[in-house]
């Protein structure tokens, strides 16, 4: 993939680099490299200090050789899900990063390549892995899972309201014969919905498909493990940054800063604190950072990003 072909501004990238606060000497981790482009700005700051960038995607890490050359010196690329968060650093005898990003949106090459089986708009099979070597893939959800979970996973991560009628379609169409790439799947989906339904100016298919992908990827159950894991491998004083761009994954970090902000655990009615938890982190902004005009101008794709950003104490 040549470097052109990359070319794209992150979203919310100077928000990110303002809030990781980042010191020449400091060590930090992008999570989720994608394109490279918070990296690239992360990198370009550092004098003695080093960058770990994290990718399930083999294709990123590839393509970031090229994309970080200036800075190959100071930058660890490591292909691993961001939730292993301790076997990464321990794997590099660290104990502890200055900072920490995630991106939580969908890198676009992995959209943009038809193959991967992400897009509803051309045929490819029902593939949808971010990492290859995972073994679950969109063809074994949509065949194999259970009419019950298949309405609650396009329901709860995809706020389809045709969920049941889609997950009972699916479930009729695969009892003659197994549904193969994303095409058949589009057909189904809109074969289940009502007409006025299909005239509206989404894809009829971009919820399902978006409800599919979170499952594929156990994208929720990563966010959390990441946010639980991440904390306590913050050095004193160091930031950790998180761009989500969807509501669920928005809720799981917000939750998790503010559990690790709060700290005691006892019920509101006892008079004392007995668990002894102290908060670890504080909050940096209590509403979430938001693009400003001239970016949602520029990227439409960044109106439903919001980053939330805490510093850990020195306790």
């Amino acid at each position: 993939m040549s470097e052109t072909t990359f070319i794209h501004k992150p979203v919310l990238l100077e928000e990110c680099i303002q809030a990781l606060a980042i010191r020449p000497d400091g060590i930090y981790l992008d999570g989720t490299l994608g394109r490279a482009g918070h990296s690239r700005e992360i990198a370009r700051r550092l004098t003695t200090g080093r960058l770990i960038c994290v990718d399930r995607d083999q294709a990123a890490l590839d393509a970031a050789q090229e994309r970080l050359a200036p800075w190959k010196d100071k930058v660890s690329l490591v292909h691993s899900n961001f939730c292993e968060l301790d076997a990464i650093l321990d794997g590099l005898g660290l104990s502890g990063v200055d900072g920490m990003l995630f991106d939580l949106g969908v890198s676009s090459p992995q959209l943009d390549d038809a193959t991967r089986g992400f897009s509803y708009m051309a045929d490819a099979p029902l593939d949808m892995r971010m990492d290859k070597s995972d073994a679950l893939t969109a063809r074994a959800v949509v065949n194999e899972w259970p009419q019950e979970e298949l309405r609650r996973i396009l329901w709860q991560y995809g706020e389809e309201r045709y969920a049941p009628a889609i997950a009972a379609a699916i479930v009729r169409t695969r009892e003659k014969r197994p549904i193969e790439t994303t095409l058949e799947l589009v057909e189904v989906i809109k074969a289940a919905m009502p007409p006025a339904a299909l005239r509206e100016k989404q894809h009829p298919a971009k919820r399902t498909f978006q409800a599919i992908r979170i499952a594929v990827n156990d994208e929720l159950g990563s966010v959390d493990k990441m946010v639980q894991r991440a904390v306590p491998r913050l050095n004193p004083g160091g930031r950790l940054a998180v761009i989500s761009f969807h509501s669920l994954e928005d809720r799981i970090v917000k939750n998790g800063l503010a559990a690790f902000a709060k700290g005691c655990t006892c019920p509101p009615d006892f008079p004392v604190c007995v668990c002894g938890k102290k908060p670890v982190v504080r909050l940096v902004n209590r509403k979430p950072i938001v693009s400003g005009p001239q970016e949602l101008a520029e990227n439409p794709r960044a109106r439903s990003a919001k980053l939330r950003v805490a510093e850990k104490l020195n306790t």
